[in-house]
């Protein structure tokens, strides 16, 4: 059974930093590619970062370019998410996610991952 678990949201001053984990297990995690997205009170849930299978790639969205950073630890099975110089537009639900059939076209997609995690709460103050 594919389990993923995130971790590390909380509340934080706007300009502060946090750092999200997502232990996955039952998942072929060097062959998968994986993501992070989030969702707004009253938004669609949008693409915030993805790495490949190898972690050789990685994408992120406009608004996360230099500000985030994706990684995966291939020891743990963990993927992270580095933010920093937070802001308060940032306040979402953060997802972790994963799929084998991700390509360089649909890595931004969520209808395009299987597996999901049940997401972490990130609260940024002004």
């Amino acid at each position: 059974q594919v389990q993923l678990a995130e971790s590390g949201g909380g509340l934080v001053q706007a300009g502060g930093s946090l750092r999200l984990s997502c232990a996955t297990s039952g998942l072929p995690f060097s062959s998968t590619s994986m993501a992070w997205f989030r969702q707004g009170p009253g938004s669609e849930r949008e693409f915030v970062a993805g790495i490949s299978w190898s972690g050789r790639t990685t994408h992120y969205g406009d608004f996360a370019a230099g500000r985030f950073a994706i990684s995966k630890d291939y020891t743990n099975h963990t993927v992270y998410l580095q933010m920093v110089s937070l802001k308060p537009e940032d306040t979402a639900v953060y997802y972790c996610a994963g799929d084998l059939g991700i390509s360089s076209s649909t890595y931004s997609r969520a209808s395009e991952y299987d597996w999901w995690g049940q997401g972490t709460q990130v609260t940024v103050s002004a």
